[in-house]
């Protein structure tokens, strides 16, 4: 059609955050990493991750680290309310032989403990654990400090304020949408200076927006949809998507149907940013954020020859 010209293609400008060094491995846009699942209960909420069996749990770490793993995150407590009470001592009982295991096993993999409580991470600290995933926002204000005296990293999380194993009711954050990215950004910047007050280097720091957690579907997806601003505070980013009950809800689908609704939602957010990631699925998550740096250019091809 006469007098339509063709736009000038502009720059690519897509957000990046500074790398996560653990166990002596850096993670950033070129190199994302994978954090696979085990959760040493018998009442997780996915079926397909319950391993309160050692042996089960076992295999499960060699089937990790077969598909690709780079982390693997341990929890001897369910996050829910739903299921049974557990002790700390239960928990240190769950979690402490099968990270000695994995350490054992496989010295050269980071290992992360899911957990609220310090004197869990304090006993977790003797078998060398790299990270603690602390998903109740310092519920425990001990937790953090135990963490860089053990030489560990910390997940700071966000749950809009609820205590440990709390599911969210009429939860509100005020009347604009982005009300809720504001708060996540605040709760965020506040808990990575914690973090840092307590001796632990900004590069073992990684920074959770905790979909599902102290969030309606709504807040999740809005929160998602800003990863970009979560990945401005200057922290590398975990975004925990596995099958959780935003993408549930987003497609009216039980746990054990929501793997492709998870996928989407990690490839959003590793263009937008994030770089760890934690899945029950790891091969797929590991194909589907490797794809995404391809595509972003944050690494080239395995192999380029088509047309050459």
């Amino acid at each position: 059609m006469a007098g339509v010209t063709s736009p000038e293609p502009q720059p690519l400008v897509l957000p990046r955050t500074p790398p996560l060094v653990l166990r002596g491995r850096t993670f950033d846009a070129g190199s994302p990493a994978v954090m696979g699942i085990i959760n040493r209960t018998s009442d997780s909420f996915f079926a397909g991750n319950r391993h309160a069996d050692l042996d089960s749990a076992k295999r499960a770490l060699d089937a990790h680290v077969a598909a690709g793993a780079d982390i693997v995150d341990v929890g001897g407590v369910r996050a829910g309310q739903e299921g049974e009470h557990v002790s700390a001592a239960q928990e240190v009982d769950r979690v402490l032989p099968f990270l000695a295991h994995a350490r054992e096993t496989y010295p050269h993999l980071a290992l992360s403990l899911d957990t609220w409580r310090s004197e869990v991470a304090r006993e977790a600290g003797a078998v060398g654990i790299d990270l603690v995933n602390d998903t109740w926002a310092g519920h425990d204000p001990e937790l953090v400090g135990v963490a860089a005296r053990i030489g560990a990293g910390v997940v700071v999380s966000h749950t809009g304020g609820l205590p440990p194993r709390t599911d969210p009711v009429k939860v509100t954050y005020g009347p604009d949408p982005l009300d809720v990215v504001r708060d996540v950004l605040r709760t965020l910047a506040a808990g990575a200076r914690t973090a840092q007050q307590a001796g632990i280097p900004a590069e073992r720091i990684l920074v959770d927006p905790t979909l599902d957690f102290g969030k309606t579907t709504a807040h999740s997806l809005e929160v998602l949809r800003h990863t970009a601003d979560i990945a401005a505070l200057g922290f590398p980013i975990l975004q925990a998507l596995s099958r959780k009950d935003f993408v549930g809800e987003s497609l009216g689908l039980e746990p054990d149907e929501r793997l492709e609704g998870t996928l989407a939602s990690t490839a959003v957010a590793a263009w937008l940013g994030a770089t760890v990631f934690r899945a029950h699925d790891v091969r797929a998550t590991r194909r589907v954020v490797d794809m995404v740096a391809v595509i972003r250019g944050d690494r080239p091809p395995v192999l380029a020859v088509r047309g050459v």
